[in-house]
């Protein structure tokens, strides 16, 4: 009987590191400039220049400043989702379950106002078909799918009520986030605000 060896990996090779390591290096670059001066006071020469890169280099990455930001922003809010879908896990009921998931959202998103809120904007008028607009999509529906589950397990709740639910309270997320009115308030008054519209939901 002939056994089998365990698969050994394969090494990266020296072109893939070096891709690598100056994405992360744009990446870096580009979340401590847009956190440092906010999006639109930012260059895509200054990103260039920090992550020790040249401008050409940096648009074979990304074309422009929009994708960075989303780039950056997408890696942010899978980080955040990942911690909510977490703490969801400790819940008992599904409200709380789901505010769990919202609450890091919410923080992410109001971490700097302006590149939060123009996150959200590239999110709607974006190009659907460009990379990095496609995974912040992904990252909406993987949030949606999160807060179905939360809402299923509620006795009685049908998988196409959850998927509504979920939706929903998605969209008055995102409308907490993105409006005008709101660019004052606090993290805290926002998921405050999210909690009782949600609760409306699922009485």
């Amino acid at each position: 009987m002939v056994s089998s060896s365990p698969a050994v990996p394969v090494p990266t090779g020296r072109r893939e590191r070096n891709k690598r390591e100056k994405l992360e290096r744009i990446l870096a670059a580009a979340s401590e400039l847009f956190a440092e001066h906010g999006v639109d006071e930012v260059t895509t020469q200054q990103i260039a220049d920090r992550a020790d890169i040249g401008s050409g280099t940096l648009f074979l990455y990304a074309r422009t400043k929009a994708e960075l930001l989303l780039m950056v922003q997408n890696s942010h809010y899978s980080d955040a989702l990942r911690r909510g879908v977490a703490a969801a896990d400790a819940e008992s009921s599904p409200l709380d379950a789901v505010l769990a998931i919202v609450g890091p959202i919410v923080e992410c998103n109001r971490a700097q106002i302006d590149n939060g809120r123009t996150y959200l904007r590239e999110m709607v008028f974006g190009d659907p078909t460009e990379p990095h607009h496609a995974e912040a999509l992904r990252i909406v529906t993987d949030a949606e799918a999160a807060m179905a589950r939360a809402f299923l397990s509620e006795p009685g709740t049908t998988p196409t009520q959850a998927g509504t639910l979920a939706r929903t309270v998605s969209a008055i997320m995102f409308l907490a986030m993105a409006a005008s009115v709101n660019t004052e308030l606090s993290v805290e008054a926002i998921i405050a605000d999210i909690r009782k519209q949600t609760a409306l939901l699922t009485r």
